[in-house]
């Protein structure tokens, strides 16, 4: 009997003990109130914040958010929001502010450490305070080795900095932590790491080291558009042309959207190599093969007018210009082209046609991922610093254009 009256009061003891955990945990004394911590992240001003976050409406967002702080400057998540809402407003002194007081807080778990410098590491970044940020990230991953946020930034962060060989290693670890789950973009971007890797090799004049990363791009994957550019000019360098253009027409047979990068590249390595009437085959192939190339007909014709065939270049531009009326590079060529040779009526006429509501445009591109815009196609983002995310955004004819037929030979 007095041993099961021992245990029940241990029980019962054990019971008062959690309890009152409980409700030290939930409750805090603060100017002779008791202010109950779950309650406030059900204050109006905690919902009123986060409904005027998701309407990515960041003033009164920060105001709700900082009422609601007020209310509970324990709960680490509402002061946490409320920092990444002044970076995200540009106000990083008071980003920094806020999540430095929050290290300071006593108890704060080893996962909660982990995510405050994180934020930190962010505020850092974005302030431009490239070491400190760096030695956030490598801080969150002291703590969280697994952090691949963390890893994520100190990618794009060596990236910046053009470390290209730190930003090697981080992708690696990602792809370990990953286990793979993304494969194909993982090796995309290690090609495109590599053929950077290959460009600085290539300024200093190493074209072995440099042929060996940009062919270990290729390698990782078949699409890197950027690294057999560059491997065939090491190769036209070390003044192997037939390597240099087999790589490139190699390049187009994998990629024919880009096989326009390669026309200048391609038309003067035939011509070194004695065979000029290589460079219009290519361009007949390519018509024949997407009769809506523009590009490859734009090419021709600035091949047909150096070999004074003016009239056929003509022909070729007014055909591409029914494809892509808003090309402003066609309409420069057609200029030129009317300009050469005495104008023909029917000729002018037809341009005059095709042209009377175009608008033009310099080829632009468009990245996917953040909307920025480019005159030209860019590898990496500038902006979000996301590789290969560049499209071409062009605009339709405003009418059909009837089906036309392959330049004359």
């Amino acid at each position: 009997m007095e041993n099961y009256l021992t245990l029940l009061v241990a029980l019962v003891t054990l019971l008062l003990g959690l309890l009152i955990g409980k409700a030290w945990e939930r409750y805090k004394l603060r100017q002779g109130r008791w202010i109950d911590r779950r309650k406030a992240r059900e204050s109006p001003h905690y919902i009123l914040g986060l409904n005027f976050l998701v309407a990515n409406q960041l003033d009164p967002a920060i105001e709700q958010l900082r009422r609601a702080a007020d209310l509970a400057p324990d709960v680490l998540e509402i002061h946490m929001i409320l920092g990444n809402l002044h970076r995200e407003k540009g106000q990083i002194g008071r980003a920094i502010r806020v999540h430095q007081s929050l290290l300071q807080k006593p108890a704060l778990t080893k996962l909660e450490h982990a995510y405050v410098m994180l934020c930190l590491g962010l505020d850092f970044k974005q302030g431009g305070f490239v070491d400190r940020a760096r030695e956030a990230f490598n801080d969150v991953l002291r703590l969280d080795p697994e952090n691949q946020f963390a890893l994520l930034n100190l990618e794009k962060l060596h990236e910046e900095q053009q470390q290209w060989d730190l930003a090697y290693q981080v992708r690696q670890q990602l792809i370990q932590i990953a286990q793979s789950e993304q494969p194909s973009r993982d090796h995309e971007i290690l090609a495109f790491i590599e053929n950077e890797l290959g460009l600085q090799a290539l300024r200093r004049q190493d074209y072995k080291e440099s042929a060996k990363h940009f062919s270990a791009a290729i390698k990782l994957d078949e699409k890197a558009t950027p690294a057999y550019l560059n491997l065939g000019d090491v190769e036209r360098l070390n003044k192997d042309l037939k390597a240099a253009t087999e790589t490139w027409e190699r390049m187009i047979h994998i990629a024919p959207e880009r096989a326009y990068l390669t026309f200048d590249r391609l038309e003067a390595t035939y011509s070194e190599m004695e065979q000029p009437q290589r460079f219009p085959e290519l361009c007949h192939h390519l018509i024949a093969a997407n009769p809506q190339d523009w590009r490859a007909r734009l090419a021709l014709a600035h091949y047909k007018s150096r070999q004074k065939s003016t009239k056929e270049s003509l022909e070729l531009l007014l055909d591409a210009l029914t494809y892509n009326p808003h090309a402003l590079s066609l309409h420069q060529a057609i200029w030129e082209t009317l300009l050469s040779f005495k104008l023909q009526p029917d000729l002018v006429q037809r341009y005059v046609e095709l042209t009377r509501q175009s608008i033009f445009y310099m080829d632009p591109h468009i990245c996917v991922r953040c909307r920025y815009r480019s005159t030209e196609l860019l590898w990496q983002c500038p902006h979000c610093h996301e590789w290969n995310t560049f499209v071409e955004e062009g605009i339709a004819p405003a009418k059909e254009t009837p089906e036309v037929e392959g330049p004359p030979t």
